[in-house]
């Protein structure tokens, strides 16, 4: 049996050596604290996380692939210097039936050492192509010590977590959850009311599918779908900051349906939600197929992004104001959301 520390990865991005590459990570040419684009790295994070995976899936299964089926908890502790090397090192947590976590952790070593950020990958093994694609079984990890054993732990823990947060969106507000939105509600009543809308707050652009996006054979990568709806996003966001906004956490990342090769895709950002400093900005990707004969939501993020000054200290951002059921809805769930992100992971960014 393979233990997780035998299926540890690691990929190095040589920003302080390679001034190329240090240039395309760079959101601008100014000298700021933070200045790198998270998208991209996003995009590089979902690469080392099917790398990992298939290295242990190969092992079994010389033939099978890998699939992004989610992303989870990215949050950002640091904020990184696109000064200096990125190590990404990856392991696998647990493997389930079909399912493996990949758990990532992003740093910069040197003096001072500075930990960017840690992440939690969900990958599915598959084998064949089209309708007769199947998902393989895999066998388990053997855990040796106390550590392995706690991440595998919290690996299980936080897949029936989202089942259970899945289960409580689709039940009715609390008591305070249905006073606090009945307040929003007040709110735009009242005279001279001049806040945000919600339903105002949206960016969203079109895009075609090429073959040069082609990971597995006619599906597009998965990586390159979150970069583009991390950089709409980020965009989205700005519609409600009014200083800098930067990423402080990816709740979540869901992918439900594959984009193929000539498919055409419509992105759609809004901000559903504030909360002093915090901006929650949802993202859906639709695919259209290249005949127009069917159409599915292939992915759905949620991203919380922070408005701060130029030495990243947070400044806070207005009230958002939904104003029907759908915006209602979007509210409670980014509102759960950032409740439960911000209790596990207090020194988010």
């Amino acid at each position: 049996m393979t233990t997780p520390t035998e299926t540890t990865f690691v990929q190095t991005l040589p920003l302080g050596s390679d001034p190329e590459m240090r240039r395309r990570f760079k959101v601008l040419e100014d000298d700021l604290q933070g200045n790198i684009r998270f998208g991209l790295l996003l995009e590089v994070l979902d690469k080392v996380a099917e790398e990992t995976a298939l290295n242990y899936v190969n092992r079994f299964h010389p033939q099978a692939r890998v699939v992004t089926a989610a992303i989870d908890n990215v949050v950002v502790r640091h904020p990184a210097d696109v000064n200096r090397d990125l190590v990404c090192q990856a392991r696998i947590n647990h493997v389930g039936r079909s399912s493996l976590e990949i758990g990532i952790r992003v740093d910069q070593p040197g003096e001072p050492a500075n930990h960017v950020a840690s992440c939690y990958f969900t990958m599915v093994a598959r084998s064949g192509m089209g309708e007769d694609a199947v998902s393989v079984v895999l066998p388990p990890l053997e855990y040796q010590d106390e550590t392995e054993k706690l991440r595998a732990h919290k690996a299980v823990a936080r897949r029936e977590e989202y089942r259970q947060q899945q289960a409580l969106l689709s039940g009715p507000p609390s008591h305070e959850e249905y006073q606090m939105l009945a307040g929003l509600h007040n709110a735009q009543d009242a005279p001279g009311f001049q806040g945000l809308l919600a339903g105002r707050l949206v960016a969203d652009s079109w895009e075609r599918m090429y073959p040069e996006f082609e990971n597995v054979p006619q599906k597009i990568f998965g990586g390159y779908l979150v970069r583009r709806a991390y950089e709409i996003s980020s965009i989205c966001s700005e519609l409600v900051a009014p200083e800098r906004s930067i990423i402080a956490a990816v709740n979540r990342i869901n992918f439900f349906h594959p984009v193929r090769m000539g498919d055409k895709l419509h992105y759609t950002s809004r901000v559903v939600y504030t909360n002093g400093s915090y901006i929650c900005v949802e993202a859906n990707i639709e695919r259209i197929s290249r005949d127009r004969t069917s159409k599915a939501l292939s992915n759905s993020c949620l991203f919380t992004f922070v408005n701060v000054d130029r030495d990243l200290v947070h400044r806070s951002v207005p009230e958002v104001y939904p104003t029907n059921y759908a915006e209602d809805a979007r509210y409670l769930a980014a509102h759960r959301s950032y409740l439960a992100l911000t209790e596990h992971s207090r020194n988010i960014i």
